[in-house]
């Protein structure tokens, strides 16, 4: 019983802190570090072990700002907090989602703005697409 609420407690701040990193990134593009350390305390109301290996996603999104660019501090930092939520297999899944609704978008957006003729934008805030991505693999896996 103990444990359900915790989840369901978990679950609420895990939405509303998605959500402000979301708005935040979208407005300014930075993800702030307390909304990484607070989705990071939200991992304790049902911490378990296991969970710390989730750090690892971190190490992933690390290896893909030193090698290819394009990433920036937020942005792993956030897969680091949302790893020790999720653990390392569903934050990798949402991460995977995440990335996977960001390329549809980007493939989407760049037909309209191809076909209107306008300038395509070269990068967006990675928050809105793993957020949604971490919150399908919450809820769903």
């Amino acid at each position: 019983m103990v444990s359900d609420w915790s989840h369901l407690l978990q679950g609420g701040f895990f939405i509303a802190l998605l959500v402000a990193a979301t708005i935040w990134d979208a407005k300014k593009q930075i993800i702030p570090d307390v909304i990484c350390l607070g989705i990071a305390l939200t991992g304790l109301l049902d911490f378990t072990p296991e969970k710390l290996f989730g750090l690892l996603t971190a190490a992933v999104f690390l290896f893909l700002a030193l090698f290819l660019g394009g990433l920036f501090g937020g942005d792993i930092k956030f897969s680091a907090a949302v790893g020790l939520v999720l653990g390392f297999q569903k934050s990798m899944t949402g991460m995977i989602l995440g990335l996977i609704l960001m390329l549809a978008f980007h493939m989407i957006y760049t037909l309209i703005l191809k076909r209107h003729r306008k300038d395509i934008k070269k990068s967006y805030p990675l928050a809105p697409f793993l957020s949604i991505g971490c919150l399908a693999a919450y809820f769903l896996c």
